[in-house]
C-alpha cells in the first residue's frame, strides 16, 4: 500500500479541503477532519484506479521535505493518504486497426473524457462480461 502526502486546507466557513502535491487538480473535501481524511482516501483511489484504467503511469510519492519545500503548500496541513486500490501495472501494447476504427474509437473517447488506451480497456472488460453472460445463460439453458 502506497501513502502520499495530502494537504489539509481550511478557510472560514468551509469545509476541510484536501489536495495531493502529487496529483495536481484531484481536490476533496470533508465536513470534520475524519471525514476529510475518508474523503482523501476515497478521491485518490478513484483517481489512481482511472489513471490505471487509462494506461497513465501513476507517480512515486513525493517526500515531506520535497512537499513542503514548495511554498504554495506551506499554507496546509500535510497528512498521509493511503491508496486503498490495487493498482495493476498498465503495459504497453502494440494492436492493428483499420485506420477508420482508430478515428471513429478516438473520436468516441476524446468525446466522453477518455483517453484511445481507457476506451479500449472499458471496452474489452464490457465485451468479455457480455460473453461471460451469454455463455453462461447457454450453460443454464443447457443443463435445465
Amino acid at each position: 500500500m502506497r501513502n502520499y502526502i495530502g494537504l489539509i486546507h481550511k478557510d472560514a466557513e468551509s469545509d476541510y479541503g484536501v489536495s495531493f502535491p502529487d496529483f495536481p487538480g484531484v481536490v476533496t473535501a470533508g465536513t470534520d477532519l475524519d471525514n476529510a481524511r475518508a474523503m482523501a482516501e476515497e478521491a485518490l483511489s478513484l483517481h489512481i484506479e482511472g489513471l490505471v484504467e487509462d494506461g497513465e503511469a501513476i507517480p512515486e510519492p513525493s517526500s515531506l521535505e520535497a512537499v513542503m519545500a514548495d511554498p504554495e503548500n506551506r499554507d496546509g496541513v500535510a497528512i498521509l493518504v493511503a491508496v486503498k486500490t490495487e493498482a495493476k501495472k498498465a503495459v504497453r501494447v502494440n494492436v492493428t486497426l483499420p485506420e477508420d476504427v482508430l478515428e471513429e474509437i478516438d473520436a468516441f473517447a476524446e468525446a466522453h473524457g477518455l483517453t484511445r488506451s481507457g476506451f479500449l480497456a472499458r471496452a474489452a472488460k464490457h465485451e468479455i462480461e457480455q460473453m461471460n453472460d451469454d455463455y453462461n445463460y447457454a450453460e443454464e439453458r443447457l443443463s435445465a
